[in-house]
């Protein structure tokens, strides 16, 4: 029996915003190339109206997901990471067609960052003993810090790391109980929207992350000027210092938390990536409270 041949089933890729995965309201796409030059797949060339509509999704999803329990961001943080790897190798492909890299080399970065959501999994409920705690005052009183999320962060993927970048730049910011809206990488944005496919069916709530494809500098600028937004994560502008310094600028209108780019050939991100890309966006809440009058023991409460 002779083999029938079959058309190819081209995907197509889309947004995710607020748990669903619309087109760009402006219907325009622009075509994604490897480094060869050889066609990828048409992405969704988002607007200001998606960048709004994705502050107002993540506005939303604020309050459950930062009042969630952090053992709770814990498991579904971990549930993600288990959709991973059972998408493991749909991740190897567009990492090594984006990236031009080999299967191999690919499959290599593509496991990093299924570890590293790990990782910041097990983070979700420890890193109140790090940061937070109980600080000696003079007087009868409990003085107790604890860490609380910032809000809405909007987050420039990493242009160059398509995906173990991203990963490293997503997973702190949600695993301490913020939102996110993240600009794919202009470059090489399909595993970015691949994981917002990951993300509808891992038990995150809709609006706790949201991934916009297009022109970075065309979205970051309204969402960087956005009164709605709470703090912007500039890694992904990192090789253009002019749109660095235009998104900080634009973000002190309303005193956003701004975490400033490393130049691009300092960052490893296969590296440890320690706790500093989850304390950039934690506020400290410090809570007084009188344990009484000290009697003539010294130790009444």
């Amino acid at each position: 029996m002779s083999a029938v041949e079959r058309l190819s089933v081209f995907k197509t890729y889309k947004l995710y915003v607020g748990g669903k995965f619309p087109r760009s309201e402006s219907g325009r796409v622009y075509e994604v190339t490897d480094k060869k030059g050889n066609w990828l797949a048409n992405v969704p060339l988002s607007s200001r109206k998606d960048a709004r509509d994705a502050v107002v999704a993540a506005r939303k999803a604020v309050g459950a997901w930062s009042g969630a329990t952090a053992y709770n961001r814990g498991q579904i943080l971990y549930r993600v990471a288990e959709m991973l790897e059972g998408r493991r190798e749909q991740f190897v492909r567009e990492v090594a067609e984006s990236e031009g890299l080999s299967k191999s080399k690919a499959a290599a970065l593509v496991d990093a960052a299924i570890d590293r959501w790990v990782w910041y999994a097990g983070w979700t409920d420890k890193i109140a003993q790090v940061v937070g705690g109980g600080n000696p005052v003079a007087g009868p009183f409990f003085n107790l810090s604890s860490p609380e999320p910032t809000g809405v962060v909007v987050v420039l993927a990493p242009q160059e790391s398509s995906f173990l970048g991203l990963v490293s730049v997503i997973a702190p910011v949600i695993a301490t109980g913020n939102t996110a809206i993240v600009i794919a990488s202009e470059k090489s944005p399909l595993p970015a929207l691949s994981l917002g496919e990951v993300l509808a069916t891992s038990d995150l709530p809709g609006g706790v992350v949201n991934v916009l494809s297009g022109r970075t500098a065309e979205i970051a600028a309204p969402l960087a000027a956005h009164q709605d937004v709470n703090a912007i994560d500039l890694t992904g502008a990192g090789a253009d210092d002019v749109l660095a310094k235009e998104l900080e600028i634009a973000a002190a209108d309303n005193l956003k938390r701004v975490l400033r780019p490393q130049p691009v050939d300092e960052v490893d991100w296969s590296a440890e990536p320690g706790t500093d890309r989850m304390t950039a966006f934690l506020e400290t809440k410090t809570v007084w409270h009188p344990t009484g009058a000290l009697g003539a023991s010294g130790s009444s409460y």
